[in-house]
């Protein structure tokens, strides 16, 4: 135990792990859902790009799991396979699933979801890691920060332009994008929430409060959106909350697949 960690309280120690569980369960669902379009993608080059980027991601909730284990949590794989739906933290966005089928059978995925998605989380994860650079009071979560932010810059500018191809492009990709845009701001009421957590992450400086990287976000997309000539929608309250375990029935689903494997022997690294 470090000696940062040594003088904490155990008030600020929850909130900690609150807000490193709710990194590392979105990082974590959001790599599951993009790794299932492996062997989809609408061109090879695609499906090499957008696995290396899935691959990052994944290894980005290793680190985030691998954080809460130092603290004297369970180890980094149970926590990533053996929690339950209702112990997760992630946002509802990251669980939805890409469209309709099943990725084994014949899936029917939506890729312009899949671009939306892919650029509203990642530019909301380009302002979270930002903040944890700059504000974050727990230095070992300020260096996980550093080392995320070198990969995270082409991860979202990767996105940024299929967002802007396909908005600029025919009129019915156009159409797709923007029946795209509303089924993702549905679901994005939560994703900068912090939960019943709010006050206390916010109070020990772990990172930005909740209406700081909101505002950031809208930021950071608003010139994209004007250059595509559409209008920047409002992010709308939650009707789902899932930095405190309110998830849709799909979150189990992806937790069932995903884990299957580690489940047969929990002895087996991830």
């Amino acid at each position: 135990m470090s000696n940062v960690e040594k003088m904490m309280s155990a008030e600020e120690k929850e909130a900690l792990e609150a807000l490193l569980f709710q990194l590392a369960d979105d990082d974590f669902l959001f790599s599951f859902r993009a790794s299932e379009w492996l062997g989809l993608a609408p061109h090879i080059e695609e499906d090499v790009a957008s696995s290396s980027i899935t691959q990052d991601t994944m290894g980005h909730a290793a680190m985030y799991y691998k954080l809460l284990e130092d603290l004297g949590l369970e180890k980094a794989d149970d926590l990533a396979h053996l929690r339950s739906a209702e112990e997760r933290k992630n946002s509802i966005i990251t669980e939805r699933v890409n469209g309709d089928g099943y990725y084994m059978d014949t899936p029917q995925y939506d890729w312009a979801y899949t671009v939306v998605r892919s650029y509203f989380y990642t530019q909301a994860k380009k302002v979270k890691i930002d903040s944890l650079r700059e504000n974050c009071s727990y230095e070992p979560l300020v260096d996980l920060a550093i080392k995320i932010n070198m990969e995270l810059y082409y991860h979202a500018m990767h996105w940024k332009v299929w967002f802007e191809q396909l908005l600029s492009s025919t009129e019915e990709a156009k159409s797709r994008m923007v029946n795209a845009i509303e089924l993702v701001v549905q679901d994005m009421g939560d994703l900068f929430s912090y939960g019943d957590q709010k006050e206390a992450i916010e109070r020990f400086g772990l990172i930005g409060t909740e209406e700081e990287l909101q505002e950031k976000w809208m930021e950071a997309m608003r010139p994209t959106f004007e250059k595509v000539g559409i209008n920047l929608p409002e992010i709308p309250s939650p009707k789902l909350n899932g930095r405190n375990g309110q998830h849709t029935e799909e979150l189990q689903t992806a937790i069932d697949t995903l884990s299957e494997v580690y489940r047969l022997d929990t002895a087996t690294s991830w």
